[in-house]
């Protein structure tokens, strides 16, 4: 899953009232994967309601064929801030919005499809093929044309490369995750600089979702360029389009056409991203300033997008969940397992999912699962042990020695039973959640303290020092669900994204052996009994799985609600 988490690992994603990883980190690439096979829904048109999300296997994106479309123009891209670093490999890189710039100039080898499964991205592979088992080998082969921007050649040494700066032995890098590097036993060349052999010394079933993205040898070898090195702009790249300016005083990063591109000719002459804050995007795309925003679960934009013209709303199942994490470390006030579920068990799901989601999605459910997402073939509800149940809560508040004096907030040995909610200062729907839980858990005796922070300090001062007692935010998920999602649940390892340091050795174990399952339905297994141990540890209480909808400009296309799915760059553009 992954941080808003968003593909190895999760990966964090700031997007709407989200941080989430896609990879996995993923997000906080943070981002949780998971092979999401439900998706999106066609709806929406110029100024017309949009449909009910409910489809499964479909997206809704305005999808026109390439050369169908005209020949130019420039897209203008909203994000809700400018990435921090260009390093999607390192921590504080593995972002959402992130992930969406460098997916214009950085290979990525996969391409994540409506259906929850990968293509082989062949821009810049001719073959990608898991040629043996006992040992485990996968040789990858490079298309001849395949060039850094610099004039250096994609070879074996960058894989070689990004597998010893990921692989977690040299603690100077300062990596999102580890996670299937660490399994690697050697990279080498193969028949010519252009394939690359990678022998595993233990088995790792979801190899598809390392070297992905690929950054050049030149910054995996160096540990300060590795960290450091790509705050400021893109040292090299080598996508379909090339980074003509970064400018942090208007917040844009311009984009324009890659002249030495070996692929399919975009059919836009630049894209634009712009950092707009979430609550102005709307009104960016209703007065002609940008051409793409996220509406996601503001009600009150979903109402308006409806009805603007010229704009098209389209909407799908979105990849990605908000939940609250829970801080277990050693000294905080909630290290105490039976504590968490006990305040678990007095945060009433089905009343913030509906209260934040139900007009947009009506009838959805809280999600019950930390590994799946609804609508795929692993997913079971197994949050029983959080279900709402405030006079258990207090019964165990009670046996752990939190006495209440009337309706007072309980004590004990002297110390009042409050916690702080560190939440992004920005997003409504964040307070709005907050003062939900606030008001909850005061039935049973709770106090909550909520602490609005400022979106740029949120993870950086807060969620990755472990300065917080519960939090907000939202994982991203992408394909491979299961050993993407050890970073966040596990504590073994590397494990950036377990914020609040909860876990245990049965789903460190488990994690291990379905890392090593290639049988798909014993996956499965091992990942449902992985989420039971999750929901007993009260590492997270899951809220609701989000909805994937955006305002878009119209007579644009191959661009909207992409659910799991990648975009395609060079496929946007304008109809004739």
């Amino acid at each position: 899953m992954t941080n808003l988490g968003d593909r190895p690992g999760p990966q964090t994603i700031i997007e709407g009232d989200v941080w989430m990883r896609h990879r996995l980190l993923p997000g906080l690439a943070g981002v949780l994967v998971t092979a999401l096979t439900l998706m999106l829904v066609s709806c929406g048109g110029g100024g017309g309601a949009a449909g009910p999300v409910s489809k499964i296997g479909t997206i809704d994106i305005g999808a026109m064929p390439a050369q169908a479309l005209r020949d130019g123009g420039t897209f203008r891209w909203a994000l809700d801030l400018l990435p921090v670093n260009f390093n999607d490999n390192q921590v504080d890189g593995a972002e959402f919005n992130n992930s969406r710039v460098i997916s214009s100039v950085v290979p990525r080898l996969w391409l994540a499809q409506p259906d929850g499964t990968v293509k082989m991205n062949e821009d810049y592979l001719t073959s990608a093929t898991l040629t043996s088992t006992n040992p485990e080998v996968v040789t990858y082969t490079l298309r001849e044309q395949a060039t850094w921007s610099d004039g250096t050649p994609i070879t074996w040494q960058d894989f070689r490369a990004q597998w010893q700066a990921l692989n977690g032995r040299n603690k100077a890098f300062q990596i999102a995750s580890s996670t299937g590097y660490k399994d690697i036993a050697s990279v080498e060349r193969g028949t010519s600089d252009k394939q690359i052999v990678v022998t595993f010394a233990t088995p790792f079933s979801d190899w598809q979702t390392i070297f992905d993205p690929l950054y050049p040898a030149t910054t995996n070898t160096n540990p300060q360029v590795f960290n450091t090195g790509w705050t400021q702009g893109f040292p090299v790249t080598a996508g379909p389009f090339r980074v003509a300016q970064i400018d942090r005083t208007a917040k844009t990063i311009t984009m324009v056409r890659n002249e030495k591109w070996w692929g399919r000719k975009p059919r836009l002459d630049r894209i634009i991203f712009r950092a707009i804050p979430q609550e102005a995007q709307f009104d960016a795309l209703a007065n002609n300033e940008s051409d793409f925003v996220e509406i996601g679960t503001d009600v009150n934009t979903f109402t308006r997008a409806q009805s603007a013209p010229g704009v098209t709303v389209r909407k799908a199942l979105a990849p990605n969940f908000s939940h609250i994490t829970f801080n277990g470390r050693p000294g905080a006030i909630l290290a105490d397992q039976n504590l968490r579920i006990a305040i678990q068990k007095g945060i009433n799901r089905q009343a913030i999912t509906q209260a934040l989601i139900g007009r947009i999605v009506p009838g959805t459910r809280p999600l019950g699962n930390h590994i799946y997402v609804q609508g795929e073939p692993g997913y079971q509800d197994n949050s029983q042990v959080v279900a709402y149940d405030p006079a258990e809560a207090s019964r165990m508040l009670d046996a752990l020695g939190w006495t209440r004096q009337g309706q007072g907030t309980r004590r004990k040995n002297g110390r009042e039973l409050v916690i702080r909610d560190v939440i992004q200062a920005q997003y409504p729907s964040n307070d709005q959640t907050a003062r939900q839980v606030q008001q909850f858990l005061a039935e049973i005796g709770v106090k909550v303290d909520i602490t609005p922070v400022p979106q740029s300090d949120f993870f950086e001062k807060y969620i990755t020092p472990a300065d917080f007692d519960i939090a907000q935010f939202s994982w991203f998920t992408v394909p491979f669900p299961v050993t993407t999602s050890s970073s966040i649940y596990g504590t073994r390892g590397d494990v950036q994204q377990n914020f609040g340091g909860i876990s245990n050795d049965t789903i460190n174990n488990l994690f291990a052996r379905a890392s090593q399952e290639f049988d798909p339905t014993r996956k499965i297994e091992l990942a449902n009994q992985i989420d039971r141990e999750i929901w007993k540890t009260g590492h997270s209480l899951l809220l609701y799985q989000r909805p994937d909808v955006w305002g878009v400009r119209n007579g644009i296309a191959n661009i909207g609600a992409f659910g799991i799915s990648d975009p395609i760059y060079a496929n946007i553009g304008f109809t004739r």
